[in-house]
């Protein structure tokens, strides 16, 4: 089963929407807002779409009228949240003292955002690593901006002098993206506190840029 796409919203924004198209805009909010509060009590595997029809006061053809399937509702829930969560890694990287400091806030600002959901987290972890609907997640077009933010420092680590111009600047932005990942089953899992995967993030980050730095 694969992630359908999202749903394209082509709307003139100086036309007011129709009656209708705001009662299908109402039917998908009540519905996605259903559907986050069942895969945070019950997981993914555990929410089903029945269950999130009645939670949002609806048929399951409603559901599926806005929605194909529950993999296509589960990532638009975290689409939205990759959106979100890349807004507050870009405000914290704003007022960072370098290279190294600017990637750590963005790590920390990543798992501050999910530790406030964990239950949520959870099910995206199992998700985002399940061999049947895991590479459409981690592929989505949030998340290849979540990794460009950290390219993106790196660029301007080299602008500053901090970094020489590294022929291999691709592969260690892909690496400290890995590394970024790599902390949250400790985040979401063991209950790690933020300073110790803090703690974490700085060593890993001091190893990755080890060989760029300028001497």
């Amino acid at each position: 089963m694969q992630f359908a796409q999202i749903q394209a919203v082509d709307e003139n924004p100086s036309k007011a929407p129709t009656r209708r198209a705001l009662a299908k805009q109402q039917t998908r909010a009540k519905v996605l807002a259903a559907a986050r509060r069942l895969f945070s009590e019950q997981g993914y595997e555990g929410a089903t779409i029945r269950d999130i029809a009645a939670a949002a006061g609806m048929s399951t053809g409603a559901v599926f009228a806005n929605f194909t399937d529950k993999s296509d509702l589960f990532r638009e829930i975290m689409v939205a949240d990759m959106i979100a969560l890349s807004d507050a890694m870009r405000d914290a990287a704003v007022h960072a003292n370098g290279v190294d400091d600017a990637l750590l806030r963005m790590f920390a600002a990543g798992y501050g955002f999910y530790q406030t959901q964990l239950p949520l987290a959870r099910a995206a972890f199992s998700v985002g690593w399940s061999p049947q609907d895991g590479p459409a997640l981690r592929n989505a077009a949030p998340v290849q901006v979540l990794r460009g933010l950290i390219a993106d420092q790196l660029t301007r680590g080299v602008e500053r002098g901090e970094l020489i111009q590294d022929v291999q600047a691709t592969l260690r932005a892909e690496m400290l993206f890995e590394a970024y990942l790599s902390n949250y089953p400790q985040a979401i899992f063991e209950n790690w506190s933020l300073e110790d995967l803090q703690a974490r993030s700085r060593e890993q980050i001091t190893i990755l840029l080890a060989g760029a730095r300028r001497s």
